[in-house]
């Protein structure tokens, strides 16, 4: 069995890497393709040998999709002998799906594709002329892959005409994004509150806006005039210096520059609650790493991490904008703190490499079959 991913996101996104090792080691043979405009300089970070990274469409091409999509299309063709191709893995529905839609079309290699954020929040809701591709795209899928269940309601529900709803629902799968091994490894242990007046808040995110870090300190505000002693830590790199500003000298406050997995181990196990109410949000692997060191979750709800769990089972979704609800949801994990915790560290292995490498074995077994 060959499999052939287009992957155009794997240039500045190495975590998948830990897929296409995993399908190596359990005896698949992969290719890796991955275009990239003509100006793209080489990363020092290895892709594999399983990977071609091609440089095969200008970098305004993008404005106009078909003319990109055509360049790459006809590269792909003279990469690869796409008639000894078992079967097509695109890792986007529009950029990615396009190429392996038109390669079934001319082939008649069969396909999954994979419906991501940007699909969603740019193709589908900005690129009206391109909606009726998008649902093609879909309908000649032979599976589809949605990172959480949210997303599939959410596409299917608001794009997918009637008749086509049932087609796709039924061969959608729900599959999330692993976390690196390291965590895995180093799982931590369910952790007890000690003083439950006493907490420390954990967020591993950028210093931004879309982060809502302001919104966080907000809901702390509240939480100390119910007299809560807080410390509050953010890990990451500054993006907006205003911001920074702001929260910088809070005596409560304590910021650590982007740091290695290594340090973040320690960072973690020594936080209570993981608090991340992001204004957008694609799937969020932070979430995972602090379940693995047993932090209950708090993110937002209708964005990329809610929907994997239910309410109050690892933690809790919120209004992003709400720093009532944010603090009466910290309330709600501190007076169930032992549970959450303990699910945390029991649920986190969903995120497993290993255990997602063999659903996709066993997707595309069925669509080969």
């Amino acid at each position: 069995m060959e499999i052939l991913h287009i992957n155009s996101y794997y240039s500045c996104s190495s975590f998948y890497r830990n897929l296409y090792n995993k399908q190596i080691e359990s005896g698949l043979d992969i290719d890796v393709y991955v275009p990239v405009p003509e100006t793209f300089n080489n990363s020092n970070e290895s892709l594999g040998d399983y990977t071609t990274i091609s440089r095969n469409h200008g970098k305004y091409d993008r404005v106009i999709f078909h003319i990109k999509h055509r360049k790459i299309y006809n590269d792909i063709v003279k990469t690869y002998d796409i008639e000894k191709m078992s079967l097509v893995h695109a890792h986007s529905l529009f950029s990615n799906g396009y190429i392996a839609y038109k390669l079934k079309e001319k082939f008649n290699v069969p396909y999954i594709v994979a419906v991501r954020d940007t699909d969603v929040n740019v193709f589908f809701k900005y690129m009206v002329h391109l909606r009726k591709l998008g649902i093609e795209i879909l309908k000649q899928a032979d599976k589809v892959i949605f990172l959480y269940k949210k997303y599939r309601t959410f596409v299917i529900e608001r794009y997918i005409p009637d008749l086509l709803k049932k087609e796709i629902y039924d061969k959608s799968i729900i599959i999330p994004n692993g976390i690196d091994d390291f965590w895995l490894q180093n799982k931590g242990t369910s952790n007890n509150l000690n003083e439950p007046k006493k907490i420390n808040l954990l967020t591993v995110g950028d210093i931004s806006r879309n982060k809502n870090q302001l919104r966080t300190i907000k809901a702390i505000k509240l939480l100390q005039k119910k007299g809560y002693k807080i410390k509050y830590t953010v890990v990451g790199k500054i993006l907006d210096k205003k911001i920074y500003r702001q929260i910088k000298d809070l005596p409560y406050v304590q910021y650590i520059p982007h740091t290695s997995k290594e340090k973040l181990l320690d960072i973690y196990r020594e936080n209570d609650i993981f608090v991340m109410p992001s204004i957008t949000e694609t799937f969020g692997l932070v979430y995972a790493e602090a379940m693995s060191q047993g932090l209950p979750v708090i993110y937002t709800r209708g964005q990329g991490f809610d929907g994997q769990f239910e309410e109050g089972e690892v933690g809790y979704s919120v209004d992003c904008k709400d720093k009532e609800e944010i603090s009466m949801k910290i309330i709600d994990i501190i007076n169930n703190y032992d549970v959450i915790s303990r699910n945390a560290i029991n649920l986190v292995d969903r995120y497993n490499w290993n255990i997602i490498c063999e659903k996709y074995n066993d997707i595309y077994e069925d669509c080969i079959l």
